[in-house]
């Protein structure tokens, strides 16, 4: 539901979305429930005890209200997934970001969006190619989103700057990676937006990058792959591209060239091809709007789970990820009684709520 927070609300948002064990599934589906981010805050040590855990670490409202105060004197904004700024493709996604901060021109992320990532240490062909193809997508109309690492990232920076080029942190939106991006990130503040799903201040660690390849993707229609080795932050990626319903291509490059390596296995395996901005083009000419997910429903008996249903619950999940609806009918349980359980667990740390409705062992 899109609605504007007061700042009592938006401090409690703050809170519940920095909460231990809260990642975005668990947030998305508290808030399905309780409506209300003070009414879940009040309700989370509860539920931690019942999925087996005492001493749920819930932010203080001081240290949301300091974080707060920290973006603002970085002249940065905290748009929360609820409200009317929030971008529309990310709100899309199944669940989105509990929230972001952006510092720079956030009314550039309402626009088409199309991210160019690939190898940190890239080739000068392939700089040069993602420096023109950012450029050309920026002619068209197409706002550029990368993640402002070293080689392909900055290239395709530098090309868009001048018409709309967005960068994803893993830190704070004040987290400056590599250093000697400094000018770089300057201009992307003065130009374009810096976007970030991490707190001020946090310099990014590597469980990070994840998150915001995630919001990369989320952000873009289509992602250009332009040299990525087999074991690439990029391919990551385009797998998560993939999973989000967006527009995938790869340039492809010599076999010669490990760099070339992702990308070509991404064209085997049904990436589109991208010789130049035409393709892109192309591609994005199929897309329609983005749809909000439907949300997991907790209506039904009660919605309290007894220890019973819980443990069975824990003793069905393994690593290997596994659909909620397939635990339905393992349990053959009410749907509702299952996801309830499921998040009681997820708060206690014994189970990881992944997206796309899928759970796995912590």
């Amino acid at each position: 539901m899109i609605r504007t927070l007061t700042d009592a609300q938006r401090r409690d948002w703050l809170r519940l979305a920095r909460t231990e064990n809260v990642g975005p599934v668990t947030f998305d589906q508290l808030i399905t429930r309780y409506g209300e981010p003070a009414i879940a805050l009040a309700a989370l040590p509860d539920l931690a005890r019942r999925g087996g855990r005492s001493g749920l670490r819930i932010p203080a409202a001081t240290e949301a209200e300091a974080e707060l105060a920290a973006g603002e004197a970085l002249g940065a904004r905290m748009i929360a997934a609820c409200e009317p700024d929030f971008p529309p493709a990310l709100a899309a996604l199944d669940p989105p970001p509990p929230l972001i901060w952006t510092r720079g021109d956030p009314s550039i992320l309402d626009r088409r969006t199309v991210a160019i990532v690939g190898a940190r240490v890239a080739s000068a062909a392939g700089q040069r190619f993602a420096r023109g193809l950012a450029a050309d997508l920026g002619q068209a109309g197409c706002v550029v989103v990368s993640g402002m690492a070293r080689g392909i990232d900055a290239a395709a920076h530098e090309g868009s700057l001048p018409t709309g080029a967005v960068a994803v942190l893993g830190g704070g939106v004040d987290d400056v990676y590599p250093p000697e991006h400094r000018g770089l990130y300057e201009r992307l503040v003065e130009q374009g937006c810096i976007v970030s799903e991490s707190e001020p201040g946090r310099t990014a660690v590597a469980r990070d990058f994840p998150r915001r390849n995630r919001i990369i993707a989320g952000l873009a229609r289509a992602v250009v792959v332009v040299e990525a080795e087999f074991r690439s932050g990029s391919l990551i990626t385009a797998r998560l591209a993939n999973e989000q319903g967006r527009e995938v291509l790869a340039v492809p490059g010599s076999p010669l060239d490990p760099r070339a390596k992702g990308t070509n296995d991404l064209i085997r395996q049904g990436a589109a091809l991208c010789e130049g901005v035409d393709d892109v083009l192309r591609a994005l000419e199929g897309l329609r709007g983005f749809r909000e997910p439907e949300r997991a429903a907790f209506r039904g008996p009660s919605c309290e789970p007894d220890d019973a249903l819980r443990e069975r619950l824990a003793a069905l999940l393994s690593p290997t990820p596994v659909s909620r609806d397939e635990l339905v009918r393992a349990t053959g349980a009410p749907a509702p009684l299952v996801f309830a359980a499921l998040m009681e667990l997820s708060l206690a740390g014994r189970a990881e709520l992944l997206p796309g409705g899928m759970v796995a062992t912590t």
